[in-house]
């Protein structure tokens, strides 16, 4: 029996000896109707969301009302149409994939609960009061970014070939206080409820006897997701993650067994299946996470992988990484090439169009983001480091601040915000395209080469010799130094865009795309 209601001191309706059942239940109905809608619709939702007869109408409503806004707002010529659709199917995607993890009851009612009470309700019913959102629109005249990305550990149980953290058994952490710190700060200062976990291994970290999921239990008015090898996770573990019911774990995977092992070691895709079995069994909502190579771009989105995983498995979510050529053992060589990013490109949509699938690609999904989201740009996210450096992004190592000192000098993660080398590269964000409101305005560039880092390094490597930013370590610093990896990744991004640019202009730019009705 499901036992959420016991959170909420809500006891079920039942004969009790002594007490007439009629009665019990209008003590019942006074007790949640006093409760408020917040509490009322947090505590009756998971119960509601599983009956067809309500949830189905609900589901074919906002889907409704998500394709006839993003009409609406394409008409009014905010933003190229097949962007807006883009951005569109994404959104149908997500709702679908909500829907139909619980249709197939693979999601326990707390993680119901905290679903819709952290990245839903919350959001919506204010509470009387200027939100931190709203507070900081009005300090900083943009929004704040709604993610925070923590890597709380370099240390991993693996060592996988190529690791962009190159992680390894290194014992480098933030101190609990920090960790605590930053998470409490995104959520009172920028209203973030969105807190992303990776590494290292997320679930090695302890500090002061404390780990991830006692960060999770501790800030569960937050949503967690955690990028993870899933070796770790024994049945104890995933029992806590269902009770939890806010942390979704995303598992690192490079396809099915051979390209799995050949990478991150052998057994270790057996590990990760049982992992999955475990994770369901406790009704987590949990994904994949998979790096895209020129050994397996072909392979990582087809359809037996893809079955696999979503069906036979019941993963919700794939988020899918194009290998970057920084980290442990650097070589341009990995990169997808042109054209395999090209069909990622047209096979992930594919995806999200026809089969309704949350499969993000952080790269080839740059028209949905609206361009690069590192560095806090508004709705974006900033990272945070295992040894406190603040850097744009996971794959762009470098850092001019470091969160353990800021901490200690009573600063906040608004000061951390404001540093000039973030903000030149939310300047660059905004020149790019994000800031044009209307496609009559000039130079809105190719959303699908959004990346500084990898789709513009001739623009994105002089601000780190003119911020004299840290590199995050040795591979990083030998990177940003080689005049041969300058010139290798200038090459690359030029081949992109030739290749992708007409796709751009031709696709996306073109004043006659409707989106269908």
């Amino acid at each position: 029996m499901d036992e959420s209601h016991k959170a909420e001191g809500i006891p079920l309706p039942a004969s009790v000896p002594g007490v007439s059942t009629r009665r019990k239940r209008r003590e019942n109905l006074r007790k949640i109707f006093g409760m408020g809608s917040l509490s009322f619709i947090s505590w009756a939702g998971p119960k509601l969301t599983r009956l067809g007869f309500i949830r189905k109408p609900l589901v074919r409503s906002l889907e409704k009302h998500i394709r006839e806004s993003s009409i609406n707002y394409a008409a009014n010529g905010h933003k190229p149409a097949r962007v807006v659709e883009d951005r569109m199917e994404m959104g149908l995607s997500i709702l679908r994939t909500v829907e139909t993890a619980i249709a197939d009851n693979r999601l326990s009612g707390t993680t119901i609960r905290k679903l819709m009470k952290n990245l839903a309700v919350d959001a919506l019913i204010k509470k009387g009061e200027p939100t931190a959102k709203e507070k900081f629109i009005r300090t900083q005249g943009v929004r704040p970014p709604e993610i925070l990305l923590i890597s709380p550990t370099k240390a991993c149980n693996l060592r996988c070939k190529g690791c962009y953290a190159d992680s390894a058994a290194a014992q480098e952490k933030l101190p609990w206080p920090v960790f605590d710190w930053l998470v409490t700060q995104a959520h009172d200062l920028w209203g973030g409820r969105f807190i992303v976990l990776s590494g290292g291994e997320p679930l090695i970290y302890r500090d002061q006897g404390k780990g991830v999921l006692d960060l999770a239990e501790k800030h569960d008015d937050c949503q967690f997701m955690m990028y993870t090898n899933a070796t770790l996770i024994d049945d104890a573990m995933a029992r806590r993650m269902g009770k939890l019911g806010n942390i979704m774990p995303a598992i690192s995977i490079e396809g099915l067994r051979d390209k799995t092992d050949a990478r991150r070691g052998d057994g270790t895709f057996d590990k990760v299946v049982a992992a999955m079995d475990r994770l369901r069994r406790a009704k987590v909502f949990y994904g994949v996470s998979i790096t895209a190579t020129k050994e397996n771009a072909r392979e990582i989105l087809s359809d037996e992988v893809i079955d696999f995983y979503f069906k036979e498995h019941a993963a919700n979510f794939a988020w899918v990484f194009h290998y970057m050529p920084i980290g442990r053992a650097i070589t341009l060589e990995l990169m997808p090439t042109p054209e395999q990013r090209l069909w990622l490109w047209q096979r992930s949509w594919e995806l999200v169009r026809k089969r309704r699938l949350f499969v993000a690609d952080f790269w080839n999904g740059g028209t949905a983001s609206q361009g690069c989201i590192g560095a806090g740009r508004s709705g974006g996210y900033m990272c945070v480091c295992w040894n406190g450096d603040v850097v744009p992004c996971v794959f762009m190592p470098y850092s001019p601040i470091n969160a353990n000192t800021a901490f200690a000098e009573g600063k906040t993660l608004n000061d951390i915000w404001a540093h000039p080398f973030f903000d030149e590269i939310r300047n660059w964000q905004r020149r790019y395209g994000y800031a044009k409101h209307y496609i009559k305005e000039p130079d809105i560039h190719n959303w699908m080469i959004p990346c500084p880092a990898r789709d513009h390094y001739k623009d994105s490597h002089p601000w780190l010799k003119k911020y004299g930013v840290k590199p995050l370590d040795e591979n990083a610093a030998a990177a940003m130094n080689d005049p041969e990896y300058y010139k290798g990744m200038v090459e690359y991004n030029d081949a992109v865009a030739r290749l992708l640019d007409p796709i751009w202009e031709n696709e996306y730019l073109d004043p006659n795309f409707k989106i269908p009705n």
